[in-house]
């Protein structure tokens, strides 16, 4: 049986949220990835962990989710720290990469090429103040990049340990706009097909 690892990343702030949009779409993803044959198991950052227990749920599972809000152009805080302590033991240990590739007997490996979890997968899901059309857009505020080119810093992590990015999917102009409904709908389409 496949495993699953859905991380939901998301860090109160009083004042901004309460966190139900990123835990709904983490319960919808949980459901989907069960319902396609997946063992699935849940970190949720505001909640205690014990980092043995994450690492392993991390070298184990064959996808991971990641679900969060987007605080100043990047993942909150909590998730950053999660990298941080989790992924920095793994790191140290030698459980999700062999360093970072590269060997003084073969100068043709390359940096970030020593990833243990070749084959494994991961997705981004993020929530967004930011409207869509500032995003591909030379005019406007992101320069004409893209959602997953503001996020490189954590696709970059998971391809350091060798894993591939499934689409990214965002939901955009969450306190002004009224298509929440809609928005939610098409992550349920969008997990659907990418499952």
């Amino acid at each position: 049986m496949k495993k699953a690892l859905i991380i939901n990343a998301y860090e109160t702030y009083k004042g901004i949220g309460e966190g139900k949009l990123n835990k709904n779409l983490c319960q919808i993803a949980e459901k989907t990835l069960i319902k396609k044959g997946y063992q699935v198991k849940t970190t949720i950052l505001e909640d205690e962990y014990v980092l043995e227990d994450e690492l392993k749920k991390n070298i184990e599972a064959d996808i991971i989710f990641v679900q969060f809000p987007v605080y100043w152009f990047s993942a909150p805080a909590l998730y950053k720290k999660y990298i941080d302590e989790v992924y920095g033991f793994g790191y140290a240990n030698g459980f999700l990469c062999q360093g970072d590739g590269r060997t003084r007997r073969d100068l043709n490996k390359k940096y970030g090429s020593g990833g243990l979890k070749n084959g494994a997968k991961y997705m981004l899901s993020s929530t967004w103040n930011a409207p869509k059309e500032a995003f591909n857009n030379k005019n406007q505020f992101f320069d004409d990049k893209s959602v997953d080119e503001v996020l490189i810093s954590i696709h970059k992590t998971y391809q350091f340990f060798g894993m591939q990015a499934l689409p990214s999917f965002s939901i955009y102009n969450i306190f002004k706009d009224n298509t929440i409904e809609n928005d939610v709908k098409q992550f349920e389409e969008h997990i659907e097909n990418i499952f």
